[in-house]
């Protein structure tokens, strides 16, 4: 692979991470004009519009036929629909700490799947560093409040298939690469979400008889800049940026991304929200880039060609 599209590609994963550990303050702060599935309407449905409005400006045309959207349909019912509802339903029954454990595992479960269905090969050497990574995603959500006591089985179920949702994406959008565009994927999936998370808020709101009140959270000035972050950037960027990295990497490398995500959340808590910072977060972040890293690192010369080094003439 050449050196500029793969420095691309990794460009895109790190901006990705970073456009989601942002996005949890962001949640944060709309939560509290709105529930969780009303704002994930919202979000899809203003990352929907910027797509389109990008679309419209730039002249940028999409090639997708009626047949590729039943191709693309598992990737998108996967992330971003299952993901999210696995996710929000999850945490209403565990804690975050609980929640976390399991996401934290999540490369593992793409390093997995893309072994069996890409045919992704792994060496020792990234194995071990993907556990190392995941290790320390485990061990900062364990330092932060794990009682074993209040542990809810449907709960981390839920949230088990949260993780295998985004595993099954990251497998499906780098397969699906070879033959769609990042931008064609990116549209799919953010017209799915639009319309899965719109229905099912729309069709809850009508039963509580709220629907005459659906819109009124975009009063307030706050909520609007939050969720105009949470669609722009962080479904319909994000998408792309995704999207894009795993066209060009393999699923089991971007994947290990999401870790950095954990680490962006955690500083912007402290320096936003003003959270404090113990000493766990700093050895698990610290287990985590070294995670990223590791696996990252490009095989020595000899593993990379299959044969041994030519020892030099005396």
């Amino acid at each position: 692979m050449k050196t500029a599209p793969l420095a691309k590609a990794y460009l895109s994963a790190v901006l990705y991470a970073l456009i989601i550990g942002l996005s949890f303050i962001f949640v944060k702060t709309a939560l509290v004009s709105t529930g969780p599935f009303d704002l994930l309407a919202h979000r899809f449905t203003v990352s929907l519009a910027a797509l389109l409005v990008f679309l419209a400006i730039s002249g940028k045309r999409l090639n997708i036929r009626k047949r590729d959207y039943l191709a693309i349909l598992p990737m998108a019912v996967l992330y971003p629909v299952l993901f999210f509802a696995f996710q929000t339903f999850g945490l209403v029954q565990t804690s975050a700490a609980e929640a976390g454990i399991i996401q934290a595992a999540a490369p593992v479960f793409t390093m997995m799947l893309a072994s069996v269905m890409l045919k992704e090969r792994t060496t020792t050497r990234q194995k071990l560093f993907i556990a190392l990574s995941v290790a320390g995603g485990v061990y900062i959500f364990a330092m932060k409040g794990l009682d074993f006591r209040t542990l809810n089985g449907a709960g981390l179920f839920l949230i088990l298939l949260s993780a295998l949702s985004s595993a099954g994406y990251s497998v499906l959008a780098r397969k699906l690469s070879r033959s769609y565009s990042p931008l064609d994927l990116t549209f799919v999936s953010l017209l799915f979400g639009f319309i899965a998370f719109n229905g099912f808020a729309v069709i809850r709101s009508t039963a509580q008889g709220t629907l005459p009140h659906y819109f009124e959270p975009f009063g307030d000035l706050t909520f609007t800049v939050s969720v105009v972050f949470l669609g722009v950037l962080s479904s319909l960027a994000s998408s792309f940026l995704s999207n894009y990295s795993l066209s060009k990497m393999e699923a089991f490398k971007i994947s290990i991304f999401s870790q950095l995500a954990t680490i962006v959340t955690m500083a912007a808590g402290v320096l936003i929200l003003h959270e404090k910072l113990a000493y766990f977060h700093l050895i698990g972040a610290a287990l985590m880039i070294a995670g990223v890293v590791g696996v990252c690192l490009p095989a020595s010369p000899r593993k990379m060609s299959g044969q041994p080094a030519k020892k030099s003439e005396a």
